[in-house]
């Protein structure tokens, strides 16, 4: 009874027309979405009828929340997901979005919230993800990474990333998996690459995943997450286990949709720097 209610409520969202005014939002500020199929394009928006309709969204630091921030934050916290067996990230109920980087004002824990192992990021920030608490990120941050992936860095798949690790009850930098075969793949190639980007961090060597994500396991599959999705080209040259592993958790091929080439001017096609 009690799972009938939400997914008769879900069919019914899914039925609904998808706007075309969203679908332009999605095509304007979401480089990956030319590079989707058209089944996959179809997927992407019945997940954004959801999501959108399901969370709670506030609008922090004086901003008035939209269609275009909600659908822009939607559509990328949903491609992370369009490969995964999901529950449209159960545990995020609220999302507070802040024009730009802010330092966050300090937030009372509700009493059965766990405060002992959120994820903290230094002050000012560009976004924030609390165990059993909200998403935090700012627009601009946000707008700017969906449409410029060819940076490697984008707040909401970093956030929603670390969403996914905590959906088994802890922030370690290792989401829920399949097998225990896929566990020990994940821990041994994770932890080897883990160790590499420490290493490159204390040495001074320049490391082709951002530095950040050798602060903790959780901020590593997070970094290394944005590098999977936006420059796809790069992790795969640099650390092909990695990207493998990635690719096996998310099912999806970043790499073959720049391979495809189906849209000539996206950012997605461009080498980058050194690559």
């Amino acid at each position: 009874m009690f799972d009938w209610f939400p997914s008769q409520r879900r069919k019914k969202l899914t039925q609904a027309p998808f706007p075309p005014a969203w679908d332009e939002i999605i095509r304007r500020n979401l480089a990956h979405y030319c590079m989707l199929d058209d089944s996959e394009r179809a997927s992407l928006r019945k997940l954004i009828q959801v999501f959108i309709a399901e969370k709670n969204w506030e609008g922090a630091g004086g901003l008035i929340l939209d269609d275009e921030i909600r659908v822009t934050i939607s559509a990328q916290a949903c491609l992370l997901i369009l490969g995964l067996p999901h529950n449209y990230y159960e545990n995020v109920l609220s999302i507070i979005v802040y024009p730009s980087t802010v330092v966050p004002p300090p937030r009372t824990p509700g009493f059965f919230e766990n405060t002992v192992a959120p994820v903290e990021r230094a002050q000012p920030i560009l976004g924030q993800a609390f165990l059993r608490g909200p998403v935090i990120v700012v627009w601009d941050a946000a707008l700017h990474g969906g449409r410029h992936p060819e940076l490697g860095h984008n707040v909401i798949y970093h956030e929603f990333a670390h969403k996914l690790d905590m959906l088994d009850g802890t922030a370690d930098g290792t989401p829920p998996l399949r097998s225990k075969a896929e566990f020990q793949d994940w821990v041994l190639v994770c932890t080897r690459e883990f160790q590499r980007l420490r290493t490159d961090v204390a040495t001074g060597k320049r490391s082709f995943l951002d530095a950040y994500g050798a602060t903790a396991e959780a901020e590593f599959f997070a970094v290394a997450t944005e590098q999977f999705f936006d420059r796809p080209r790069e992790l795969l040259a640099r650390a092909p286990d990695l990207y493998r592993v990635l690719q096996t958790y998310y099912r999806q091929d970043p790499f073959e949709r720049v391979r495809r080439k189906t849209c000539a001017e996206s950012p997605l096609e461009q080498p980058s720097p050194g690559s």
